[in-house]
């Protein structure tokens, strides 16, 4: 029963944390394999009171012909293995039942009475006793199918205990004697707790005190991957790391050699399995399990330096500063070329950007991103119409020693030509560095004119916002680059989103003439640059809104195959087979987009894709646990909502569900379910759960 602990040997021991079971005289004793005996074994046992027949009835069985009768036979069954000789421990009075445990040995029990007075009153070896008895969590295994007040009440208890076993976890590590029993003990609390911030806390606490910040960072590398993937702020966590770093080191004897020390699984804290029982893709990896070893790169956005002479950053992405605009459209250029050759894995441009902004350095972002390699730099300038300097940077994101440099010099209507230099010589330093005959590359055919550049990446920041104004904005940016580059082929490609925008999300009245501009500007797209990824991908989606899903299909498999690392085009691909194609194929599909672009500003929609995608495989508990997550994102927009109300209800969460209708009412007064399902193209089976759902939580239907 575990080392240390003050119990007297008895002929009975009930165990429920982990699988339930019964020992006697030492022996394991044979339940019925009944999990409805099970159960009613485990309900009695953590309630101490007599509980009536008609609560047992309520909680273990759904509405049978004859509830108490099942309850009875269930009892006879239990007595025979839990009675003993001389006494009878199922005690049956008037209409209740309880279970007489007095001289038995019951784990839970006995950690219950141990934690009333706190951990601090209790001695290390006691601590570690009660740590032991647990084998896992409460009841582990333990489901009743369609038992909803059951599985209620098994909720609310496995957490309680889970608690119960941090603070064990936690006190011992606090008390223990050499860091490799505290890591041992780290490693039990993060696989109970992978997401307990406080648990990462901890350990990189630990790790620092042992000597090992190469191992702290990793780990909190990690660790903030894993939160990002799961839809958790992780800002926290950065920041205690941070205060980590900053504390005065503590006195204390020099550390043990980092070979004496274990090597605790810093790399991956807590490894995310998908619901499907998959593992996400690991860098480089291809849809379908099909894995292909390329070096992967993130290009972080490069520092404006135009008319800085102190080489600050200066200006605001989102405002009028040319020279901001001219170092963003430098970056994603290089992101777009780089993204052609596919021998490399490149890092999408929502991703860098998004850590850029929450001012996370180049080295640190290699770490996050888990990539091999770093691009960095800075564009400088006499100012609108002077001479441009391209800096660039490429450094190995394990040790940050920098691989090789550039710098190259040009007239500012010279732009294209520098740029196109620029993006050449990476190529060719990474061709070199991973030692491949395989890359290649190919260059993505730039606009003619600065300004019609500066005005299509504008176009790109208000695109994104989602909302009536900004899309407005963005159109009008895309078709100034368009006058000024008729052949641009990704400001026609933008030009279509935004239509597509305002037909989907209903910012405009005329939703039919939206799709007819949206499936022009994807034709005018094609016939500037039949290559481009983003036109294909523009295309997809304006064939889809004209209900021809079958075209769109091939039209969003064309942009993958032109651009393996076009986070969108596979992200679009799930999003049309989620609602009436393949679920299994919708959920790989985001998977891998999100793999591409873990920091993308469509987040909220790759989680909501997955969302219905569950929900068509009658997955209803993970759609709803998708469908919450991609509401946390920014800009989730009305539809999103509305996808997280319908999950939640037709998982059961029905509260949940209301006040994500409440929400959306307090945007769009007039939103139901008839609006949200015109905006997608569901298959009948979807449409009629939809339905039922919204008439549950009083959402139209």
């Amino acid at each position: 029963m575990g080392r240390s602990v003050d119990m007297t040997v008895g002929t009975l021991e009930v165990r429920v944390l982990g699988p339930v079971s019964l020992v006697r005289g030492g022996a394991p004793a044979s339940l019925p394999r009944s999990r409805k005996i099970r159960a009613l074994l485990a309900y009695l046992t953590l309630n101490p009171s007599p509980v009536s027949r008609s609560r047992l009835c309520d909680l273990l069985w759904d509405a049978p012909n004859d509830p108490r009768g099942e309850l009875r036979w269930c009892l006879s069954k239990l007595r025979a293995v839990i009675d003993d000789d001389d006494r009878r421990r199922i005690i049956t009075e008037d209409d209740t039942v309880a279970l007489d445990l007095s001289g038995c040995l019951v784990d839970a029990a006995e950690v219950d009475r141990a934690l009333r007075g706190g951990v601090d009153a209790l001695p290390t070896d006691r601590l570690a006793g009660l740590c032991d008895l647990f084998r896992g969590d409460l009841l582990e295994g333990l489901h009743i199918d369609g038992s909803h007040e059951l599985t209620g009440w098994l909720g609310a208890q496995r957490q309680r205990y889970r608690g119960m076993r941090v603070e064990l976890l936690e006190a011992l590590i606090r008390r223990a004697a050499t860091p490799a029993e505290a890591f041992a003990r780290l490693d039990a609390w993060l696989e109970l707790a992978p997401f307990d911030r406080r648990a990462h806390e901890v350990m990189l606490s630990t790790l620092v005190r042992s000597g090992r910040l190469r191992d702290a960072e990793e780990h909190l590398a990690a660790s903030i991957r894993s939160f990002e993937a799961e839809g958790i702020d992780w800002l926290p966590l950065r920041d205690a790391w941070k205060a980590l770093r900053e504390a005065p080191p503590p006195q204390q004897p020099a550390p043990p050699p980092a070979a004496a020390l274990p090597a605790p699984a810093v790399t991956e804290p807590s490894r995310i399995v998908l619901a499907s029982g998959t593992e996400p893709p690991p860098v480089g990896a291809e849809p379908g399990g099909r894995t292909r070893r390329r070096a992967a790169v993130a290009v972080m956005p490069f520092v404006d330096r135009i008319g800085d002479r102190t080489g600050d950053r200066t200006g605001d992405r989102a405002g009028g500063d040319s020279g901001r605009r001219i170092a963003d459209g430098v970056t994603e250029d290089i992101i777009m070329q780089l993204a052609k050759l596919r021998g490399m894995f490149v890092i999408a441009r929502g991703s860098v950007f998004a850590l850029s902004d929450r001012a996370i350095g180049p080295q640190e972002a290699g770490r996050l991103l888990g990539v091999d390699y770093v691009t960095s730099g800075s564009v400088r300038g006499a100012g609108a119409g002077g001479a441009l300097t391209i800096s660039v940077e490429l450094a190995d994101a394990h040790d940050g020693h920098v691989v090789w440099t550039d710098e190259v010099v040009g007239a500012a209507g010279e732009t294209f030509g520098a740029l196109d230099t620029v993006v050449g010589r990476i190529v060719a330093a990474i061709a070199e560095e991973i030692e491949t005959a395989e890359v290649q590359r190919a260059v993505l055919k730039a606009p003619s004119s600065l300004d019609a550049w500066e005005a299509y990446h504008r176009g790109l920041w208000h695109m994104y916002k989602f909302n009536g104004p900004d899309n407005r904005d963005a159109e009008q940016y895309f078709r100034a680059s368009i006058r000024l580059d008729p052949m641009f082929a990704r400001a026609h490609a933008g030009l279509a989103f935004t239509h597509f925008q305002n037909a989907f999300l209903g910012l405009t009245p005329d939703r039919a003439r939206e799709i007819d501009l949206s499936y022009e500007a994807a034709t005018h797209s094609l016939s500037a640059d039949d290559a481009d990824p983003a036109a294909h991908w523009a295309m997809g989606r304006a064939l889809w809104l004209r209900g021809a899903q079958g075209d769109a299909i091939d039209e969003l498999k064309r942009s993958v195959e032109l651009s393996p690392s076009f986070a969108l085009g596979h992200y679009t691909l799930g999003f049309v087979e989620g609602q009436s194609g393949d679920p299994a194929a919708a959920i790989a599909a985001t998977n891998f987009s999100r793999r591409l672009s873990p920091f993308d500003p469509l987040q909220f929609a790759m989680l909501a894709t997955r969302a219905y995608a569950h929900l068509r495989l009658d997955q209803r508990a993970e759609a709803a646990d998708w469908a919450v997550r991609a509401t946390a994102r920014p800009n989730a927009h009305a539809h999103i909502l509305a996808i997280a109300a319908q999950c939640l209800a037709l998982a059961g969460r029905i509260d949940e569900a209301r006040r994500f209708v409440a929400r959306i009412r307090e945007r769009l007064p007039r939103y139901d379910v008839e609006e949200f399902l015109r905006s997608f193209r569901f298959d009948k089976d979807a449409e009629r759960l939809f339905r039922s759902a919204a008439r549950s939580i009083d959402f139209g239907g």
